[in-house]
C-alpha cells in the first residue's frame, strides 16, 4: 500500500472519529507519529481537541517542540495536564527522585502518578481518544488494531497510524515540513521522560532507548496496556 493511500485512509478515519465520536481527543506526546497526526488534524481543520501530559521530567527538546507546535498550529491549542502535586511530592519523599531505576514496580508507580492519572483526567467525559501508536514500535503493540475498546478508560480508542512504517512517518514529516523533536536527529527514535530515555545504537530496536534496563515485555508506562 502506498503512503498516499495510507494518508487518505488516516484522514478518512480521523473524519469519521470527528463526526461520530464527539467529544474526541488526541493524546500528543510529541513523538514523530504524534506530530504527523497533529499536522493532519490542523491541515484538514478537524474538530478534534489535542492534549499532552507534562510529567515534569521531559527533555528540554520536548518543551522546545511544544512551543514550536503552538506557534506552527495556532488554531489547535494543546491542553497540558500535569501530575497531582501532592501525590508526586509524597512519592519522591518516600522513594527518592530516581526510584524508577530500582524496580519495575517503582517505575510503573512513577508512571501512574505522572502519566496514567493525568490521562484519566484528560479522558473524563470523552467518547474516544486517538493515539500515534504503530504496530512495529514494540512487542507489546503487535496485537493492536486501528480501533478498539479501551475497557480501562471506558471509551473507544483509535490508532490511525497503526500500519504506518517508520520510513513512512519520516517521509510525511519531511514532505510537509512538520516540526519534530530535535532528539530524533541524535538517535532517539522513541522519546519519553529524560531519565528514562537514551539514544540507541545502530541495529538496536527503536524502543531500546526506553527503560533500557528492563525487559522488552515490560516496556510500557501503562497508558496502552489492555485491561
Amino acid at each position: 500500500m502506498s503512503l498516499s493511500t495510507k494518508i487518505e485512509q488516516t484522514v478518512a478515519l480521523l473524519r469519521q472519529i470527528a463526526a461520530d465520536y464527539q467529544p474526541a481527543v488526541f493524546a500528543n506526546s510529541y513523538g514523530a507519529e504524534d506530530m504527523v497526526i497533529t499536522d493532519l488534524i490542523a491541515r484538514h481543520e478537524l474538530p478534534i481537541e489535542i492534549f499532552s501530559l507534562d510529567t515534569g521530567r521531559l527533555p528540554a527538546e520536548t518543551y522546545t517542540l511544544m512551543q514550536k507546535t503552538s506557534e506552527t498550529y495556532p488554531v489547535i491549542p494543546v491542553k497540558v495536564y500535569f501530575p497531582d502535586t501532592v501525590a508526586t511530592e509524597e512519592f519522591v519523599a518516600r522513594e527518592g527522585i530516581n526510584a524508577f531505576y530500582r524496580s519495575v514496580e517503582l517505575r510503573k508507580e512513577c508512571c501512574r502518578i505522572r502519566k496514567i492519572d493525568p490521562l484519566k483526567r484528560a479522558l473524563t467525559g470523552r467518547k474516544a481518544w486517538i493515539t500515534g501508536l504503530r504496530r512495529e514500535q514494540s512487542p507489546t503493540r503487535t496485537d493492536l488494531g486501528p480501533h478498539e475498546w479501551d475497557s480501562g478508560n471506558g471509551l473507544d480508542k483509535f490508532n490511525p497510524l497503526i500500519e504506518w512504517t517508520e520510513r513512512e512517518v519520516w517521509e510525511y514529516i519531511r514532505a510537509n515540513d512538520v516540526p519534530y523533536n530535535e532528539l530524533h536527529d541524535k538517535f532517539y527514535p522513541s522519546i519519553g521522560c529524560a531519565p528514562c530515555t537514551r539514544a540507541i545504537a545502530v541495529g538496536e530496536d527503536i524502543r531500546a532507548g526506553r527503560w533500557w534496563w528492563e525487559n522488552p515485555e515490560t516496556k510500557e508506562c501503562g497508558l496502552h496496556i489492555k485491561r
